[in-house]
């Protein structure tokens, strides 16, 4: 029978490596009010720090917090082994991608923990299928690896599958709700995954809980999942990476010492309010949420999803009480055929050293001891009958070096030199790092230390993404033990269609009105915007929301996709595609080709795009004088 009253969902990791006390802070103060305990621990780069584990057999060098196989071994260590008596005498179910590459061993040492605990009533459920490592060339010999772009319709920039020359360390296609759903109807209290993608954490349950029919409940399922977006990255969305941050760093209760990581209060419709536990830091507003909301978003008409395709251009948010925001509008329509894949492959290694210099002209002394180590580097090279490095880069940190043309910190008297450089041989770049503590003694007044000391070098992981069919990838479930033990298949069924890809067309966002007489002046955008930005493998996106309505036209007219590809073309070598949000008075911009190859590969300083929403923040923008006063 479909529940009818609201379903409590809080998430507490937004990434492996988030708050260990977060999972004890909900389950403290939620207690049995919190239906389910939902956890994100996959980014991109975390998958390449799993495969490269279980490459190794397990048996690394450094000490390592995966598990055997590669699971999240922190979901044991922080939340399972201290909370596990709470959590099942509250009564709050589990959904986590902890599982990583090795779901099935984290579900043993799950119910390993519970027996010990004297739990032995307990369900546990996991979800594979997931992993195509072992099935990938099979799979391009048969054409079904299909190349993946960030801007729909540009075929002239893809991701596609790597030659054979490339040491592929994983390849996982993001699966859908359905089989958590499924895990849940059959009893399961604790669902455990590989990789899915992050909102089918949240539309799993609710799919369950409400009873929808994930054939042709689309608006449901997109708001379910618009629910998911939202609380996935934790703190995001409680005042954690907010523009506004002195509201959330000096909130009461110990702002940004004691943050609140955030519950959705989610109902039959797909409406949902985001709040947080009380006395805690942080907060939730309006602009916490929306900022969140065009987070890590490519075209929000078509946020595609491998059980729906969400709309996000006419959402509506709105305040609903303290720390209460109600989240309306979500539209949905039938997904693609097809599954997006992860894969990361090793693409030689890569080194990274540093040198903090002090001093007049400390940018242009980094920049030329950089250059000297570079050039001493490559003699040694010479000598040894080395080819030259696949890749070098100079930075003078400190010096604003990510702005590029719009630094105004160029006379910086602090900086970092930091030297990145790639090769194929591990030992050419070992040459390299011999030259970084001569020039202590040899190069610029006022080198005062070298970082951690003399660096190694290490593998250059490197991220790609794939189309795969959902035919051919089917997620399997594994559900309770022993005698009892349920496995079972969970194919894709039900409605897709390629063309879907493309949003229907919506009414343009309005433009001022012309007025020739109106007092105008010249003031950067943060006076009149909030923004945020993200990445997708080397894509990054960035989203600007309007302050107030009255401000939206202005901002619709002046952020074009030509003027911000000029504002960041230091960073942007792609494209620069622009895209409205109506309803909560929004644009995003979408910049292909600028993270210097991606998170774990690129040897810039802001390799995930993080800084880039702040950057654009000081585009100045012309806007009539009067509509100032009340700022």
């Amino acid at each position: 029978m479909a529940r009818e009253k609201a379903v409590r969902i809080g998430c507490y990791s937004a990434f492996w490596g988030d708050s260990v006390s977060s999972a004890e802070q909900l389950v403290a103060l939620e207690g049995k009010n919190l239906d389910y305990l939902v956890a994100d621990y996959l980014a991109e780069v975390t998958m390449g720090l799993l495969a490269r584990h279980r490459k190794s057999g397990g048996e690394s060098k450094k000490a390592s917090r995966a598990g055997p196989g590669g699971y999240v071994g922190d979901f044991i260590t922080f939340v399972w082994k201290r909370l596990v008596e709470d959590i099942v005498a509250n009564g709050t179910k589990v959904i986590t991608n902890a599982g990583g590459l090795d779901p099935l061993a984290l579900k043993e040492a799950i119910e390993t923990i519970a027996e010990e605990n004297g739990i032995t009533n307990l369900v546990v459920a996991a979800v594979t299928g997931d992993d195509l490592h072992d099935r990938a060339e099979e799979m391009n010999a048969k054409g079904e690896l299909v190349p993946f772009n960030y801007i729909t319709g540009n075929k002239d920039e893809v991701d596609r599958f790597p030659g054979e020359d490339k040491k592929r360390l994983s390849l996982n296609a993001y699966l859908g709700a359905v089989p958590i759903a499924e895990a849940l109807d059959a009893g399961a209290t604790i669902v455990v995954t590989g990789r899915v993608v992050d909102s089918a954490l949240v539309l799993g349950p609710l799919l369950h809980e409400f009873k929808w029919n994930p054939l042709k409940d689309w608006d449901q399922m997109a708001g379910a999942s618009l629910a998911g977006h939202i609380i996935e990255c934790g703190c995001h969305t409680t005042g954690g990476n907010f523009t506004d941050w002195e509201l959330s760093a000096n909130s009461p209760h110990g702002g940004w010492a004691n943050m609140g990581f955030p519950v959705v209060e989610c109902h039959p419709n797909g409406e949902f309010v985001v709040t947080k536990p009380a006395e805690t830091g942080g907060l939730v507003s309006v602009g916490t949420v929306v900022e969140q909301l065009v987070y890590e978003v490519l075209d929000p008409g078509s946020y595609i999803l491998p059980d729906v395709i969400l709309d996000l251009r006419n959402v509506k948010v709105t305040q609903a009480g303290k720390d209460r925001v109600l989240v309306t509008g979500a539209k949905g329509r039938p997904p693609t055929p097809y599954l997006k894949c992860s894969g990361i492959y090793v693409d030689g290694y890569k080194i990274t050293a540093d040198l903090w210099i002090g001093g007049v002209d400390a940018r242009r002394k980094a920049l030329a001891v950089g250059d000297a180590v570079i050039k001493r580097g490559r003699k040694n090279l010479e000598r040894f009958g080395i080819d030259d490095y696949t890749a070098v880069r100079v930075e003078a940190l400190g010096s604003e070096s990510t702005y590029g043309p719009h630094s105004t910190a160029l006379d910086a008297r602090e900086v970092c030199c930091r030297i990145t450089a790639v090769h194929p041989e591990k030992h050419a770049l070992l040459l390299l790092a011999v030259e970084l503590a001569p020039s202590a003694t040899g190069n610029a007044p006022g080198i005062t230390g070298g970082g951690a000391g003399r660096p190694h070098p290490s593998p250059n992981m490197t991220h790609y993404s794939i189309l795969a069919p959902k035919t051919a990838v089917p997620a399997q479930l594994t559900i309770g033990r022993g005698d009892k033990q349920i496995q079972k298949t969970v194919p894709f069924v039900g409605p897709t269609d390629a063309k879907n890809e493309y949003p229907p067309a919506i009414p343009s966002a309005p433009l001022p009105s012309a007025n020739a007489n109106e007092e105008t002046v010249l003031v950067p955008l943060i006076r009149i915007a909030l923004a945020r930005s993200g990445d997708k493998g080397d894509t990054a996106n960035v989203g600007v929301i309007a302050r107030d309505p009255k401000f939206y036209p202005y901002i619709n007219q002046q952020l074009t996709a030509d003027s911000v590809k000029e504002y960041m073309g230091h960073l942007a070598q792609g494209k620069v595609a622009k895209y409205e949000l109506p309803g909560i008075q929004a644009v995003n911009f979408v910049l292909t080709r600028s993270l210097g190859g991606g998170g774990l590969s690129s040897l810039n300083l802001d390799r995930q795009g993080k800084s880039y929403g702040q950057m654009l923040l000081s585009f100045k923008v012309k806007v009539p004088k009067g509509l100032l006063s009340n700022l």
